[in-house]
């Protein structure tokens, strides 16, 4: 049985870590030891904010419906329980795009919640 050499998978694995490290700075982008341990912190930091992402927006959903149902007469967690009394299934995501683009349907969803609770 010949013998089985690494050349061919080592170059390859070096040379992924390369391609991955194209526009960093100084030796991270050439020089494999130090790519490949910046390449795998920017992964890991990949991984962590594509989870806080969706935090982040929710966040921001919730102050963009918070700053338009105050006008109207509720704050936003008297909002979200009217609506959910009054079985309006919308997503905070989508009361966000109302408030933001669509206000008088948003003041309809609003009123329509408000006399749920009355």
């Amino acid at each position: 049985m010949p013998r089985a050499k690494t050349r061919v998978a080592s170059r390859a694995r070096r040379k992924k870590i390369l391609e991955a490290a194209k526009g960093y700075y100084g030796r991270r982008k050439s020089t494999v030891r130090i790519a490949k341990e910046q390449v795998e912190h920017s992964w890991r930091y990949a991984y962590d904010h594509r989870r806080l992402r969706k935090a982040e927006f929710r966040s921001l959903w919730t102050a963009r419906i918070n700053a338009a149902s105050r006008p109207l007469g509720l704050k936003y967690s008297e909002l979200v329980n009217a609506c959910a009394k009054a079985n309006i299934e919308l997503d905070r995501r989508m009361l966000a795009e109302l408030a933001l683009n669509e206000p008088a349907a948003f003041k309809a969803v609003v009123e329509k919640a408000k006399s749920a609770v009355a």
